[in-house]
């Protein structure tokens, strides 16, 4: 395992990128970075991994219930009816002929649930995904250069279940710290064998099982707890090397900041996303529900599916929600 210098994360980072910037890889005008390592041959090829038609939506419920706690203005999903069953049978919605409909409205931060970070959402020193300023990337009309719409019709391929709370963790679980490292990764591909193999525009997915503990306490009654922004297991930083050398297209987890928390330096915010991000070119997903898809793929053997991932196409935008769905 890489050895980490707790007290110095900036020159932890720096050598980290020296080893594994893509910047420049696809030319200088890139806007998907690791995207483009899912091809439409990939997509072909993992049509072919649909066997019984089953289908698994890998989300969390959009609603006032939701994990968030209002950190940095992230909130729970308002959900609002403009117009509704009582209006049409009252007669105040002005149809003719009987007719009556119901409408809604919702207000959300892009990311308060199951969702994709894009390019734009994180920068190293002002810099965004390869190399440009940040200050021309992302302004107050959004994300003009790698907005979320430039990948809305590409992250549809071969999807890989890495179930490291069932291999590695104690029933099922891992617990709160537990930083996921490369030998973790290996030792789950190897437990659950050959459909496990991660390569070339794969789209990930690391169960740790924080996600079946919260949901006991919220059924439970206890809430969601410190399930977003608080302690949990995730990808540890040194796997930032892992995670190049695979070539994946993107990457998600079951969890609300997808490395482990507290991070693995003194004194350090998400520094495998500083460097995930804006040098390697990687989207990241976030509080993604993989249980059901795990019970289904440890039943049978099966890590492997065809999985559709494409995020809501809000334009500039810097994340964005989706429901992924995992076809079997």
């Amino acid at each position: 395992m890489t050895s980490l210098d707790r007290s110095d994360p900036e020159g932890e980072i720096a050598k980290t990128v020296a080893r594994v910037s893509n910047w420049g890889r696809w030319g200088e005008d890139d806007v998907r970075g690791t995207m483009n390592f899912l091809t439409d041959a990939k997509r072909l090829e993992a049509a072919g991994l649909v066997q019984t038609g089953r289908s698994y939506s890998l989300s969390l419920p959009f609603d006032m219930d939701g994990p968030q706690n209002g950190w940095r203005r992230r909130t729970n999903p308002v959900h609002t009816m403009l117009d509704t069953g009582t209006d049409a049978v009252t007669g105040i919605q002005g149809f003719p002929h009987g007719i009556g409909g119901a409408d809604d409205v919702i207000a959300m931060p892009l990311q308060c649930s199951t969702q994709w970070d894009g390019l734009g959402h994180i920068f190293d020193h002002g810099r965004a995904w390869n190399g440009r300023p940040a200050e021309s990337v992302v302004t107050s009309l959004g994300d003009g250069v790698t907005g979320i719409e430039t990948v809305a019709d590409v992250v549809c391929g071969r999807g890989v279940l890495l179930d490291v709370g069932r291999a590695v963790g104690t029933d099922g679980e891992l617990p709160d710290g537990f930083a996921i490292t490369e030998e973790h990764l290996e030792q789950t591909i190897a437990a659950q064998g050959e459909s496990a193999a991660v390569g070339r525009g794969d789209i990930v997915l690391v169960r740790t099982g924080q996600l079946s503990r919260a949901r006991r306490g919220v059924a439970a009654g206890e809430g969601w707890g410190g399930y977003a922004g608080g302690p949990a297991p995730g990808l540890s930083f040194t796997s930032a090397d892992w995670l190049h050398r695979t070539e994946i297209a993107a990457i998600a987890t079951d969890t609300w900041g997808f490395e482990v928390r507290p991070n693995e330096f003194d004194d350090a915010f998400q520094p495998l996303h500083q460097v995930a991000i804006p040098h390697l070119g990687l989207f990241l997903g976030e509080m993604w529900d993989l249980d059901g898809l795990a019970s289904a793929c440890a039943e049978d053997g099966r890590y492997d599916f065809l999985l559709t991932a494409a995020p809501l196409r809000v334009t500039g935008a810097v994340g964005a929600p989706v429901n992924p769905i995992a076809l079997r």
